[in-house]
């Protein structure tokens, strides 16, 4: 079931139109700075398939691209049973995504799941705001909380890649 690629990481939020799609585009670059880009599967999805289909929030793009980060090709899905057996990292934006999450893993898939805040203590967050009813600041504070968490990601999959 799994690729050719050595370390595979799916984030998830609620519609994946705002959080996730934010940390699939950070990590993704941060990936490609490394030179793990071939190695490094990533991806993104909600726990609910509302959006799917639809690109990522204006809002959302807007505040990523200030940053030089572009998720204009990037496209809303529902996390699906296989994602379980795909990814070696499930990481969740907040408790109840991570909640949602181990009620629908498969046996033997549950220690998979993480909240992605928990690759940035140094934050002092547990979960990743939803800015979706909010102002801009809340998209550039995500971002923020987003790009902390995925430097620590980075240096996590390093370690387990010896990379």
């Amino acid at each position: 079931m799994r690729s050719n690629f050595d370390y595979a990481v799916l984030f998830v939020c609620t519609g994946n139109i705002c959080r996730s799609p934010t940390a699939d585009g950070v990590f993704r670059r941060l990936v490609a700075e490394a030179g793990l880009d071939g190695r490094i599967r990533i991806d993104s999805a909600g726990v609910s398939g509302w959006h799917a289909g639809e690109p990522p929030d204006l809002r959302t793009q807007e505040a990523a691209r200030d940053r030089g980060y572009d998720l204009s090709g990037l496209r809303a899905r529902a996390v699906e049973p296989s994602d379980f057996s795909k990814f070696d990292l499930l990481l969740a934006m907040d408790s109840g995504h991570e909640e949602t999450l181990k009620r629908q893993a498969p046996n033997g898939t549950r220690e998979r799941i993480r909240l992605f805040m928990s690759f940035a203590p140094e934050m002092g967050a547990r979960d990743v705001p939803d800015p979706y009813y909010g102002g801009a600041d809340g998209f550039t504070h995500v971002l923020d909380l987003i790009e902390a968490a995925c430097r620590g990601l980075l240096r996590h999959v390093r370690a387990e890649l010896k990379a």
